[in-house]
């Protein structure tokens, strides 16, 4: 008799490496950030109550900001060895990042469920993560298709949350559905999130 595990879901999580002083570069920089934007705090206020995104005005801070470029440069190894975890042929092409903002979730914030369209891999690096902060919640890609499946005990749940740590990066494809519940603590959770695209050799 053979059990076989297939169609896996990969999730990659790493140390950024040497980065206390990038990180508190940022982290100064995310709150500059949300004091000089206007609009972004009116649409966080409507859509995001508790917490502040970039997302909606600010999407591609490594194309306006040194020190997201800097961030950017040190994540490509790592979006490199998680493609080549996964198997991507990517047929002479690359791994280029798209997209990258920042969330500031004070008390109570939510990011609900979601994934990002369009993109390939997608993930966040954590600038603070509090004491009792929720972590990342992953949703089981198979989960509309249980239908009548009786309960899979601790290991089948069809959400899993990882625990995530300031310094560190998760990296996931980006048809992964995830969201962060709500955050009980009186400290602000801040990250930085990114889409990662592929670039075929001819472009």
């Amino acid at each position: 008799m053979a059990v076989r595990a297939l169609f896996p879901t990969l999730v990659y999580e790493a140390p950024l490496g040497n980065d206390d002083r990038l990180r508190r570069r940022l982290l100064d920089e995310a709150r500059r950030l949300r004091e000089v934007d206007g609009d972004g705090r009116a649409w966080c206020a409507r859509n995001y109550p508790g917490g502040y995104t970039s997302y909606a005005t600010f999407d591609r801070l490594h194309r306006s900001f040194t020190t997201f470029a800097e961030l950017e440069r040190r994540l490509d190894r790592h979006v490199r060895a998680f493609a080549r975890r996964i198997g991507f042929d990517l047929g002479g092409g690359r791994l280029r990042m798209t997209d990258c903002w920042v969330n500031l979730m004070g008390r109570a914030a939510v990011h609900g469920l979601h994934l990002h369209p369009l993109s390939v891999l997608s993930g966040t690096y954590y600038l603070r993560i509090p004491a009792g902060a929720p972590g990342l919640r992953l949703e089981d890609p198979r989960l509309d298709r249980f239908m009548g499946s009786p309960p899979r005990g601790d290991r089948g749940r069809p959400h899993r949350e990882l625990a995530v740590r300031s310094g560190r990066i998760v990296l996931f494809e980006s048809w992964l559905r995830h969201e962060v519940p709500a955050n009980p603590s009186r400290r602000e959770r801040a990250s930085v999130s990114f889409n990662y695209d592929w670039v075929r050799s001819a472009e």
